[in-house]
């Protein structure tokens, strides 16, 4: 690491260690691995990781969340949490994110309680300030911490230190919430969320690393990378199919290319 990110990560270990016993938020993710990992450092066994298993978590974080707690033998909990009954998630209004960060969060808190653990820490960092964001709002309410974004930490900041701690998730893509994939107004549903998962992963399994299924009813939408898009075009019959086989009647690609929370554009009109 270079000095100033060096003097970002101590800065964080010294916030962590202040925290005396600490149970974090996560998903296997980019943020929440390498607070877990800093969170290890500074704190062992007074360290809880706790993950909410809902109906939006994809299955292939879980695999990534599992490997990483066996590599850093850090206690975890997991819960179940059932999104779909969570009032205002399946109406999926522009709150939609601050109803289900406050059940998910409330889970949290309630089980972290059960080990005797009164502080909660999310992933959450600078970078998040600069979009739209209502559950930061909830966890806020809940008192959630967020340690990288106090420490300084940006996206870019957490991938460069932990390449540098040798984080394998380092490079790995950002997945949001299976959620996040159908246009706000649009009802939520299982079926809807489950034909997102089995599209996405079948483009995961292609070679597709930065990449979105939309779901526009019967429609998918389909994000991947500028750089990717004659590959995607070489595999369009093969992309068809398979998006296809995941219960959408028509798949069609997106011009634009992969934009992370490229469905928040509808909120500014």
């Amino acid at each position: 690491m270079n000095e100033e990110l060096q003097n970002k990560y101590n800065k964080l270990i010294d916030e962590l260690k202040n925290c005396g016993r600490l149970a974090v938020a996560f998903s296997g993710g980019v943020d929440s691995a390498f607070l877990v990992y800093a969170a290890h450092e500074a704190l062992g066994d007074n360290l809880l990781a706790v993950t909410a298993v809902t109906q939006s978590y994809p299955q292939h974080e879980a695999a990534d969340a599992a490997k990483i707690l066996k590599s850093y033998g850090v206690r975890h909990a997991q819960i179940n949490v059932d999104q779909l009954a969570v009032p205002g998630f399946c109406e999926n209004g522009a709150e939609r994110c601050y109803y289900c960060k406050r059940a998910l969060f409330g889970a949290i808190k309630a089980e972290a309680q059960k080990h005797g653990i009164t502080l909660v820490a999310d992933g959450a960092n600078t970078d998040d300030e600069n979009d739209y964001r209502p559950g930061m709002r909830a966890t806020a309410e809940l008192g959630v911490l967020s340690p990288l974004r106090q420490a300084g930490f940006s996206k870019q900041d957490i991938r460069d230190a932990s390449k540098a701690l040798g984080i394998f998730t380092w490079d790995k893509p950002s997945y949001a919430c299976l959620a996040s994939r159908i246009p706000y107004g649009e009802k939520i549903t299982a079926e809807k969320l489950a034909m997102v998962e089995k599209a996405e992963q079948a483009l995961l399994d292609m070679g597709f690393k930065e990449m979105r299924v939309r779901c526009h009813g019967n429609i998918a939408r389909i994000e991947v990378a500028e750089s990717d898009f004659e590959k995607a075009m070489a595999q369009r019959k093969e992309i068809a199919a398979a998006v296809k086989a995941a219960g959408f009647m028509y798949v069609a690609l997106d011009l634009e290319g992969f934009r992370s929370g490229s469905l928040n554009a509808a909120l500014k009109k």
